[in-house]
C-alpha cells in the first residue's frame, strides 16, 4: 500500500498559481490526483503522484517539503518595466528558459577555455558615460553589421537573421526561442519579458523571446548587444517605443537606436510632412529595419513626441502581430536558433571527440535521441 506524503495547502495553492494556474483548474485537469481531497486533509498523495502535480506545474518536487512557499527570484538583474510597473513574481517558464541559458554558457565557457580561446575584449569594454553614437559604431564594426551591406539585402527580416547570423561569428551566443527548450507546449510570454542578456568574456550570451513580433525582436537583439558592451547581464523589456526612466535602459535602448539606424543618416532621408504609414514603410525598406526602430528615430528626430511615439509604437505592434504569420519551419534549423549555432556546432565536435557525454549534450540540445542528434551533426554544415 502506498504511503501518503504530507503537503501543506498553501504550498499546492503556491505551485498552481506560479504555473499560470488557480487550484480548481489544477484539480480539473487531473481528476484522478483528488487535488481537493490534498487541501483539504481528506486524503495525501503520494509520492507518484506529487511528482505528477510537480511536474505539471513545472516545480521543483523538493519546494513542496519546505514549511512555507520559497520566495524565487530572478537569477539576473531585472531591469523589466510594463508601462513603468515592475513585472510580478516570475514564472517557472521563463525561469526555466534562463537556467537552460546559464547552463548552456558554462558548458560553452568551460568549452572555449579547453580550446585556448581568447577573452573577447569587447565584453565590458563600454561605459554609461561614454558617447551612443560612438558606442554604436563600434559595435556595428565588431560584428560587421553596417548600412551598405544591410543595402544589399531583400527585406529586413532577411536583415535580422544577418544580424543573429553577425553577432554570433563576432563570438557571441545568440540564442532565439518562444519557449523552454524544444517544449513547444511551455511557450514564453513576450508580455513577461523580451530577452536577456549575460555577459561574459568567454561567453556572452544573449537570448531574445522568439514569441515576440520579429520587428520586436531586431530591436532586443540590438539592445542586449548593448549589454553585452557595458558588461552588464539584464533581464530586460526591451522596446523601441520605450525612453525608461533606469539609466541603464534609456542607454542600451539609445545605443540600439543608433546602432540599426544612424541618425546622422535618417535626418538626410526623412521627410515629417509625408504621410506616416508612407513614410513608416519607406523607411524600413531603405535601411532594413522594423517600423518599430523607424518610429523610435523619428521621435529621436523630433518628428514625433514621446507621447505621440508611445501611442503609435503600440498600434504598430498590434498591427504587426495581426498580419504576422508562423510556422514550424525546418525543425534543424530552428534548433540552431534556439541552442545558438556557436553552441550547436561545439557540442557536437566535443561530443564527436569524447568530450562531452552524449547525455549531456542531449540535455542542452534540448533533444532526446541519438539519431536526432546525428541529424543535427550531418546539417550543421548547412546551418
Amino acid at each position: 500500500m502506498s504511503v501518503g506524503v504530507p503537503v501543506k495547502a498553501e504550498l499546492l495553492h503556491w505551485a498552481s498559481e506560479r504555473a499560470g494556474h488557480d487550484l480548481d483548474a489544477m484539480a480539473a485537469r487531473f481528476p484522478k490526483l483528488k487535488i481537493h481531497d490534498w487541501v483539504t486533509g481528506a486524503k495525501q498523495p503520494t509520492l507518484k503522484q506529487l511528482e505528477a502535480f510537480a511536474n505539471a506545474t513545472h516545480t521543483p518536487i523538493g519546494y513542496f517539503f519546505l514549511p512555507a512557499p520559497p520566495v524565487i527570484e530572478v537569477p539576473l538583474p531585472d531591469l523589466r518595466t510594463m508601462a513603468g510597473d515592475r513585472r510580478g513574481r516570475p514564472s517557472p517558464n521563463m525561469l526555466d528558459a534562463i537556467y537552460l541559458c546559464q547552463q548552456r554558457q558554462e558548458w560553452y565557457r568551460d568549452y572555449a577555455k579547453q580550446n585556448g580561446e581568447d577573452p573577447l575584449p569587447f565584453v565590458g569594454s563600454a561605459r554609461l558615460e561614454d558617447d551612443v553614437v560612438e558606442t554604436a559604431d563600434t559595435i556595428r564594426k565588431t560584428i560587421r553589421f553596417d548600412l551598405a551591406l544591410r543595402n544589399g539585402l531583400p527585406t529586413w527580416t532577411e536583415a535580422l537573421r544577418y544580424f543573429i547570423a553577425r553577432a554570433d561569428e563576432a563570438g557571441i551566443l545568440v540564442m532565439v526561442s518562444g519557449v523552454v527548450g524544444n517544449n513547444t507546449s511551455r511557450p514564453l510570454d513576450p508580455e513577461e519579458f523580451r530577452g536577456f542578456a549575460i555577459a561574459d568574456d568567454l561567453a556572452p550570451l544573449v537570448f531574445i523571446n522568439a514569441a515576440d513580433t520579429k520587428a520586436g525582436q531586431m530591436f532586443t537583439l540590438a539592445h542586449e548587444l548593448a549589454h553585452i558592451w557595458l558588461g552588464r547581464s539584464a533581464l530586460s523589456d526591451a522596446r523601441a517605443g520605450d525612453v525608461p526612466e533606469h539609466r541603464v535602459e534609456r542607454w542600451c535602448n539609445a545605443v540600439a537606436a543608433e546602432l540599426l539606424v544612424p541618425l546622422s543618416e535618417f535626418r538626410k532621408h526623412y521627410d515629417p510632412g509625408h504621410e506616416l504609414r508612407t513614410e513608416l514603410d519607406r523607411l524600413a525598406r531603405r535601411f532594413k529595419v522594423s517600423t518599430l526602430v523607424i518610429l523610435r528615430r523619428m521621435h529621436d528626430a523630433g518628428g514625433l513626441t514621446r507621447s505621440e511615439l508611445w501611442e503609435k509604437h503600440e498600434k504598430e505592434v498590434a498591427r504587426l502581430r495581426r498580419v504576422s504569420k508562423s510556422s514550424g519551419g525546418d525543425f534543424y534549423l530552428t534548433l540552431g536558433a534556439r541552442a545558438s549555432k556557436r553552441l550547436a556546432r561545439a557540442l557536437v565536435v566535443s561530443t564527436l571527440e569524447g568530450r562531452t557525454l552524449y547525455r549531456d549534450a542531449f540535455r542542452l540540445l534540448g533533444i532526446s535521441t541519438q539519431e536526432t542528434f546525428d541529424h543535427i551533426a550531418k546539417r550543421l554544415g548547412g546551418m
